[in-house]
């Protein structure tokens, strides 16, 4: 009996070291893949993250070449606009140009007749008068190819001069208008709005007037 005792009690303790190992290696592996698992989990979310890093950059970069696009869009137009301002300050250039030596050139030509269109107070509306009296005009224009007009707008002194130069323009543009529309030509007619008149008068009505001379080139 106290020999099977014997033999009985290293088989036990072999029984539970070998138990021991088991367990052991069953903790090992749960704590590995648990751990493993966590690190799956961090790889996943910051793959994720990276990616949405990623697509905002994208979109960040997208947003910045549209935003230069338009910018180089705008400054072209800007460029073409600021080319067109500039022709036209060559055109109005040139036609103040020639406007001002057809001006000047004025009183080389001899005066072949004068006539005064009156206006009312503060008007620069053609009275019936009036328009029967440059119909005469016109008519000594298309019956002689060497004649040209001048035209010069006149008011009273009464008022701001601003106003008043305002004023004898748009008496000026009556007669102007007037004598195209009835078929003399633009090129022959010379305008300009002087303002208020100067001189004393106490007849201020003689002085709301366009002055029309018919004038010629002198001949050789």
């Amino acid at each position: 009996m106290r020999r099977i005792v014997t033999w009985s009690m290293p088989l036990v303790l072999v029984a539970l070291a070998s138990a021991g190992c088991i367990a052991t290696r069953d903790w090992v592996n749960e704590n590995l893949g648990k751990r493993q698992g966590q690190i799956d989990d961090r790889f996943a979310r910051t793959e994720t993250t990276v990616r949405d890093v990623g697509d905002a950059a994208r979109v960040a970069q997208s947003r910045a070449e549209a935003a230069q696009e338009r910018a180089e869009t705008a400054f072209g137009r800007a460029e073409a606009a600021h080319g067109r301002a500039d022709a036209a300050f060559g055109r109005a250039d040139e036609v103040n140009s020639r406007l001002s030596r057809l001006w000047t050139g004025r009183n080389k030509r001899n005066v072949v007749e004068t006539l005064h269109v009156q206006f009312g107070f503060d008007r620069a509306d053609l009275s019936d008068g009036a328009q029967t009296a440059l119909l005469d005009i016109i008519k000594e224009l298309k019956s002689n190819a060497d004649l040209t007009v001048d035209l010069e707008g006149y008011t009273d002194p009464t008022g701001p001069r601003g106003y008043n130069v305002g004023l004898s323009q748009r008496r000026v543009e009556s007669v102007r208008r007037y004598l195209i529309e009835n078929g003399a030509d633009l090129a022959r007619i010379y305008s300009v709005g002087m303002g208020p008149l100067t001189a004393v008068s106490s007849e201020h009505a003689k002085l709301r007037r366009v002055t029309v001379r018919l004038m010629v080139n002198p001949t050789d």
